[in-house]
């Protein structure tokens, strides 16, 4: 009798001890009692009804990446490439990843392909290289929509590669090669007008300059005639005799620092001249 009783006891601890869950920190178990689905456990100490409930499902809940896929896609421009891509993704929901999906990466794998060559054929060939981080957030954006409703959430999609033919390869060099001329001869053509710019502006220096001095002189003119004037309203005569006497000795002076002259005759009042200009100008400050 004691027997079946102690039988009884360790029966019904080990029935208590099978309703103790202990999930690890990078899985959720999925849990059904009399074959229907009931609740999710999460990491740590979980308890279950014995005998009626029961783990049917352990999932990781670890992120993880597809293989990598070699896509061909037609760009808009109807340009024929290949994109290699890596896509990472996690269970955010362990019910719907087993309830609503048999194969999680086989679907994620199928819808990738179908998201990037419709993405894809959206953009121009230079948008696909040139902009590959708007692709692949246009490519993430519309994984995320699709791969919800299996409880998946998409994490990281990457472009790391695009590959063209022979043919397209070759059409993009010499492409390449022509823009590279275009350039050089615009940038030729700017140097040129650049050039011509920088003669222009300093032959408008040169001009404004000459002119600066033609206009000092003109008033330096002015200023000597008005000075002359004056002396001749208020001197008389004697002014206008020391002006020109002024002007016969410059012209003298001229004459002799020309290089041809070897011999200048002084007229013999030119020579009085110079003795009386010093009276004059006596005459002239008193």
């Amino acid at each position: 009798m004691q027997i079946v009783f102690l039988t009884i006891i360790v029966l019904f601890i080990l029935i208590a001890f099978s309703g103790i869950k202990i999930v690890p920190q990078s899985q959720e178990y999925v849990v059904e009692q009399l074959g229907k689905y009931t609740k999710t456990l999460k990491p740590g100490l979980n308890f279950i009804l014995p005998i009626f409930s029961s783990v049917v499902h352990k999932v990781s809940i670890l992120e993880r990446q597809l293989a990598p896929q070699n896509i061909l896609i037609i760009t808009k421009d109807n340009v024929e490439i290949h994109l290699d891509t890596a896509i990472f993704f996690r269970i955010v929901d362990a019910a719907k990843s087993v309830y609503r999906i048999l194969d999680v990466n086989k679907a994620v794998d199928t819808t990738v392909m179908s998201v990037v060559r419709a993405t894809g054929g959206l953009m121009d060939f230079d948008e696909v290289q040139s902009k590959r981080e708007i692709f692949n957030h246009k490519i993430q954006e519309s994984l995320a929509e699709t791969c919800s409703v299996w409880g998946i959430e998409i994490t990281r999609t990457e472009i790391m590669d695009v590959r063209v033919d022979d043919t397209t390869r070759t059409a993009m060099q010499q492409q390449l090669n022509s823009e590279r001329e275009r350039r050089a001869v615009v940038t030729k053509a700017e140097g040129e007008r650049q050039s011509q710019q920088l003669r222009a502006d300093g032959a408008l220096y040169t001009a404004q300059k000459e002119a600066e001095a033609r206009r000092i002189l003109a008033d330096a003119e002015a200023y000597a005639t008005t000075t002359v004037g004056s002396a001749i309203k208020d001197n008389g005569q004697s002014a206008i005799d020391f002006e020109i006497r002024k002007q016969q000795i410059a012209s003298i002076a001229e004459l002799g620092k020309s290089p041809n002259s070897k011999l200048v005759i002084i007229p013999t009042d030119i020579t009085r001249s110079l003795g009386s200009l010093l009276a004059l100008v006596e005459g002239l400050k008193s």
